[in-house]
């Protein structure tokens, strides 16, 4: 079912992060009123770069204070939310497994139980989890495996689901549930991931670094194909097979760390750089990749921005972002 967003009324969470300003971006676009949770401000994202941020209504908090994510769902009378904000790094988690659960934990909890109290304006709920939700086990990962993270970031991931499950199995809320592998896109200023500090070292005449040994194994996509994996959701969200659900999205050509490297290279034109590696990865699966048939069977979706054209649009979103200063 096809949405009019120009008619509806949306409260993003996580709005400053890569996905969350493409997300408001596309919504305002549409002309969908939009309204954002936004912790801090912060000039470099691309909500802020692009200016987005002064054609939303901005809802200024964290996910961990319950009043606040409840306002921004009822004062902006809220009928489409979309659940992106969270600890999102797998070594701070590591390192600070507290915050990591109050934000992703409570805090989704925080903002599903703001929908079953507003059930009477909330009509549908994505949430953004990943497959870091599934813990170790067979690849690739498919929907009806159990959910089985052991390391903090996992276990922070395997919650968010089963919490949102919960409210739709027990409560009737809306909930859909997005499980992407890693994006990669323009807007991502978390150096620490594989292809913005590879960017980034490239543009400043630095050795790369890589983090593991080279040889994980991951999925790679597009921020654009996670929006539109996103908004397929919401719009499929109230049919039966749907609501309550969890899907995978993916481009379901995973790579190696060292072959999303050397594309990287390649998209920069620098194919020959050799990377420093330190080997010192802490608390992550060796390898994770996702089948996403059922979101091509269920909703009709599939990816359209292939790694060479993705790579090559986020290699220039970061040119300009890091000669422009």
């Amino acid at each position: 079912m096809s949405i009019n967003w120009s008619d509806r009324r949306v409260f993003v969470t996580g709005a400053t992060g890569m996905v969350g300003a493409q997300l408001c971006r596309w919504l305002v676009d549409q002309g969908a009123y939009v309204a954002a949770l936004v912790m801090d401000d912060d000039p470099q994202s691309e909500l802020m770069r692009s200016g987005t941020i002064n054609e939303i209504a901005v809802v200024s908090g964290r996910l961990e204070e319950r009043d606040v994510v409840e306002r921004g769902v009822l004062q902006h009378e809220t009928d489409t939310v979309f659940h992106l904000g969270a600890q999102t790094l797998v070594g701070p988690a590591h390192h600070a497994p507290r915050a990591t659960f109050e934000a992703n934990i409570a805090g989704t909890w925080n903002l599903l139980e703001a929908c079953r109290l507003h059930s009477h304006l909330v009509e549908r709920v994505v949430i953004a989890s990943s497959d870091k939700a599934y813990g170790e086990q067979e690849l690739p990962y498919t929907e009806d495996m159990p959910l089985e993270g052991r390391h903090p970031y996992e276990v922070s991931k395997s919650c968010t689901d089963l919490i949102s499950t919960c409210y739709a199995e027990t409560y009737g809320v809306p909930v859909t549930i997005a499980r992407c592998g890693n994006i990669y896109g323009a807007g991502d200023l978390n150096w620490s991931r594989i292809v913005p500090g590879t960017f980034r070292s490239l543009l400043r005449g630095e050795q790369p670094i890589l983090r593991s040994d080279g040889t994980f194994l991951r999925d790679y996509i597009h921020v654009d194909d996670v929006v539109g994996s996103y908004v397929a959701l919401a719009e499929h969200c109230q049919e039966d097979g749907v609501r309550g659900k969890g899907f995978n999205f993916s481009n379901e050509q995973p790579l190696s760390v060292m072959d999303i490297y050397t594309a990287c290279c390649v998209a920069a034109g620098q194919p020959d750089v050799e990377p420093k590696i330190l080997n010192k990865a802490q608390g992550e699966i060796k390898d994770q990749y996702l089948n996403a048939a059922k979101a091509r069977d269920v909703l009709d979706w599939k990816p359209a921005v292939s790694l060479e054209e993705g790579l090559a649009l986020t290699f220039a979103w970061y040119q300009n972002l890091l000669t422009a200063r």
